[in-house]
C-alpha cells in the first residue's frame, strides 16, 4: 500500500520526512513498550530531537526555531505516527506551547524562552484543565494575584500532556475577579526556579501509556510579573481562542495519518493471515471492509491536505478546524475499530500493533475541545 504524499510536499519536506523517519525509528519505535511501563519517555529523546534541529521548525530562526510553517511540523507528526511511535509529546510542545510565546510573547519572553524549546532545555506543556471544568474554561479557578512585582499562582490543573517530564509550563488562571472568561491570563511557570509548585503522579489512562500525563498542583507558586505572556493581563481567553485552530489541525493531521496506518497494518495481516486454507483478504467481506476504510483514509487526508494549504494561507476559520477535528478523529476511531475486527482475538492482544491504536484513538476526540464542542462551534456558523 502506498504512503500517501500530499500535494504541498517538496523536495526540502521530503528531506525532512526522511530524517524524523529515522530519528522516530531508531530512537523510539524500539523503545515504545518500556515507556508504557514508566508511562513517560526519556528525557534524553527531548535532547536527541533538538540535536537534530526538529523541534520548533515553525518558528523563525531569530529565536532559535526552524524558520519553516505549519507543514513542517505537520511532516515530522506524520512520520511519528506512521513509526508507531506515540508516546513522545513533541507535537504540543512545538505546536502548541511554541506558537502561544510567538504569537503573543514581547520581544524579550521570545529571545529568551522559544531557544531553550528549540534545543529542549525547555520541555513545554500548558496547563488548561481543572478538575470540575473540562471544556468549560470560563470555570478556571486557578489565581494568578499580583503582590507587587510578582504574581503569586495557587490551584490545581488535571490531565497535562507533558507534564512529568516539563519544566516550562504556560498556566491559564484567573488574574481578575471579573466573572465569565474575561479575567484568565496566561502566566509562564519555569519549573525549575519557583517553589510551591509539585507534580501528582502519573494518571493510569486506557491508552497513550507512555505519554506522561499528571495533575499539577501550585501552592502559591510565585513567578516575576513579567512571565504574564504578553503585555496586558485579563486577555488569555482571547488568546486561546485565536491557538486552537491550529492544536485542532494538528490533533486531525494525527488522525490522518492513524488512519493511514491502521489499514496499512491490516491489509498487510489480511494477505498473511490463512484461515480455511486461504488468506483472511480472499474472503469478500475483508476486502469490502478494507476498501471501505481505504476510502475514508484517502477522503480523510484530501480534507487534511486542504486544511493545511488554507492554514499556510492564514485562512484556516474555526468552523472547518472545528469539522476537521471532529470528522477525522471520529474516522479514526472507526477505522480502528472495523480493522481490529479483521485480526479477530490478535487485535485483542496488547502486543499487537492495532490493539494500541484502537485504544490510543479514543482520547483524539476528548481533547483539543471535544467532538461534541466542534459541532457547537461549527453550528454558529451556519
Amino acid at each position: 500500500m502506498a504512503l500517501h504524499r500530499p500535494t504541498w510536499m517538496n523536495e526540502e519536506l521530503d528531506a525532512l520526512a526522511d530524517l524524523a523517519r529515522e530519528f522516530y525509528t531508531k530512537e523510539a519505535t524500539p523503545n515504545e513498550e518500556r515507556w508504557s511501563e514508566q508511562q513517560h519517555v526519556d528525557r534524553e529523546l527531548w535532547t536527541k530531537m533538538g540535536e537534530l534541529g526538529l523541534h520548533c521548525l515553525s518558528i523563525p530562526e531569530e529565536y532559535g526555531g526552524g524558520g519553516g510553517d505549519y507543514r513542517h511540523e505537520a511532516v515530522v507528526v506524520i512520520e511519528q505516527t506512521r513509526a508507531l511511535a506515540p508516546s513522545h509529546g513533541a507535537p504540543l510542545h512545538n505546536v502548541i506551547v511554541a506558537h502561544y510565546i510567538l504569537a503573543y510573547g514581547t520581544e524579550e519572553q521570545k529571545r529568551n524562552w522559544l531557544p531553550k524549546m528549540a534545543s529542549a532545555e525547555y520541555i513545554g506543556a500548558i496547563a488548561m484543565t481543572e478538575p470540575g471544568t473540562g471544556s468549560d474554561l470560563q470555570s478556571v479557578r486557578t489565581t494568578a494575584k499580583l503582590e507587587g512585582d510578582e504574581y503569586v499562582i495557587s490551584g490545581s490543573k488535571i490531565f497535562i500532556t507533558n507534564g512529568f517530564l516539563s519544566n516550562f509550563i504556560l498556566v491559564v488562571a484567573k488574574t481578575s475577579e471579573a466573572g465569565g472568561a474575561g479575567g484568565l491570563s496566561l502566566i509562564a511557570v519555569e519549573t525549575d526556579k519557583v517553589e510551591g509548585f509539585r507534580r501528582g503522579k502519573n494518571l493510569r489512562k486506557i491508552g497513550q501509556h507512555g505519554q506522561d500525563t499528571c495533575e499539577l498542583f501550585f501552592d502559591e507558586v510565585r513567578v516575576p510579573a513579567s512571565n504574564l505572556l504578553g503585555t496586558e493581563p485579563n486577555v488569555g481567553f482571547i488568546q486561546l481562542m485565536q491557538q486552537l485552530g491550529q492544536e485542532r489541525l494538528l490533533i486531525a493531521t494525527m488522525a490522518a495519518a492513524a488512519i493511514e496506518k491502521t489499514v496499512d497494518l491490516t491489509v498487510q495481516y489480511a494477505k498473511e493471515r490463512q484461515a480455511f486454507g486461504k488468506p483472511i483478504f480472499s474472503f469478500q467481506n475483508t476486502k469490502f471492509v478494507l476498501a471501505e476504510c481505504d476510502t475514508l483514509a484517502s477522503v480523510a487526508w484530501a480534507f487534511h491536505d486542504d486544511c493545511v494549504v488554507k492554514h499556510i494561507a492564514g485562512g484556516l476559520d474555526v468552523p472547518t478546524a472545528s469539522k476537521a477535528k471532529w470528522w477525522l478523529t471520529d474516522q479514526q476511531n472507526i477505522v480502528a475499530d472495523r480493522c481490529l475486527q479483521v485480526f479477530g482475538g490478535y487485535g485483542y492482544m496488547e502486543e499487537y500493533p492495532i490493539a494500541k491504536i484502537f485504544v490510543d484513538a479514543r482520547v483524539q476526540r476528548i481533547y483539543g475541545g471535544t467532538n461534541e464542542i466542534m459541532k457547537e462551534l461549527i453550528s454558529r456558523s451556519l
